[in-house]
């Protein structure tokens, strides 16, 4: 039996598997707390330690010492944990590259860096890392997150996607609008005005399109209403179903859940994605006749794409699906 991931993708990138959460820790305190959290959560979201933000003015060479200190540790043990870096323009970028890739490359899922203004220096950018990492001994490529959040970025966000080494786009909401100099109203940087103001929804739009195109993974910006966490759920539900977005920014504990819980497929419709692929599978991922449904390949990699999610986000799947088709995994 031909597994899916084999048998019904063409060569080429393939959207890469990770937790729907990306949950942001700058300050020593939390991002201890964040690691913690990741373990006892079985390693169902990623971490991201954050130089930019976390950083004391002054103190970007220390703070990064001590991320690198954090991921060497046993805290990092269970689950993905990344670092978002300095923009490419800022002073720290060089150092930040080289101190985090070369003290703790081996232990790094993929590495973040905002602000890039165009394509030419998200290309740079990936040198300098890919610099970094020959520099560190470091074989195979380490995943890059870009953020979009400049009018340069976005204009060229189709020549960003097709980069090499990158595994996700994510849209910097609040920058971007920083960025229109008072031309989009404040109100866009939080639900409902975020989705309603037309240059922002097309913004989403376009990153997600273009992430999308690539086999890239489309991450949504933060919720900043940090006092109702099912405020991140609702607009985890809205970037997922209106804009196709995959993944979504934490900034407090309690907004972890419901973002899970937005991006989770319906209890009924992992079941069905089992029950087809079950019978696809045995057909040799012929054309079948299911609950009175046609399904060929088109459909087979739209429920391996729900199984995939369901099986990641700890979801219930058949003992046969499991056994079927994550007995390598689990």
């Amino acid at each position: 039996m031909s597994h899916p991931r084999e048998a019904l993708f063409e060569a080429g990138r393939r959207l890469p598997v990770m937790p729907a959460c990306d949950h942001y820790a700058g300050t020593e305190r939390r991002m201890q707390k964040a690691l913690e959290l990741q373990a006892a959560a079985g390693g169902r979201f990623d971490v991201t330690l954050d130089l930019e933000d976390g950083a004391p003015t002054g103190q970007e060479a220390a703070h990064a010492r001590r991320v690198v200190e954090l991921l060497n540790s046993e805290l990092c043990d269970a689950g993905r944990v990344g670092v978002r870096v300095h923009d490419p323009e800022h002073d720290s970028f060089a150092a930040d590259v080289d101190s985090v890739v070369r003290g703790a490359g081996r232990r790094l899922a993929y590495l973040t860096i905002p602000k890039v203004g165009s394509a030419r220096q998200a290309a740079e950018a990936i040198n300098a890392v890919q610099s970094a990492c020959a520099g560190a001994g470091l074989t195979g490529e380490l995943p890059l997150h870009f953020l979009v959040e400049t009018h340069g970025a976005l204009r060229d966000v189709e020549r960003i996607a097709a980069l090499p080494w990158l595994a996700s786009l994510e849209f910097g909401l609040m920058d971007f609008i920083s960025a229109h100099h008072g031309a989009i109203p404040e109100s866009a940087m939080r639900s409902p005005g975020q989705f309603e103001h037309a240059l922002v929804r097309r913004a989403k739009t376009l990153i997600a399109s273009a992430a999308l195109a690539q086999g890239l993974v489309p991450a949504h910006n933060v919720s900043v209403d940090v006092d109702d966490p099912a405020a991140a759920g609702a607009d985890a539900a809205r970037a997922r179903s209106e804009f196709g977005f995959l993944r979504m920014w934490s900034i407090h504990p309690g907004q972890i859940e419901p973002i899970l819980a937005a991006f989770a497929p319906e209890p009924a419709l992992v079941t069905l994605a089992a029950e087809v692929l079950l019978a696809g599978s045995a057909a040799d991922w012929a054309p079948i006749r299911h609950a009175g449904r046609l399904h060929d390949r088109a459909s087979y990699r739209y429920f391996w794409h729900v199984l995939e999610r369901a099986w990641l986000d700890g979801g219930a799947l058949s003992d046969e699906a499991r056994a079927a088709f994550f007995a390598d995994a689990d």
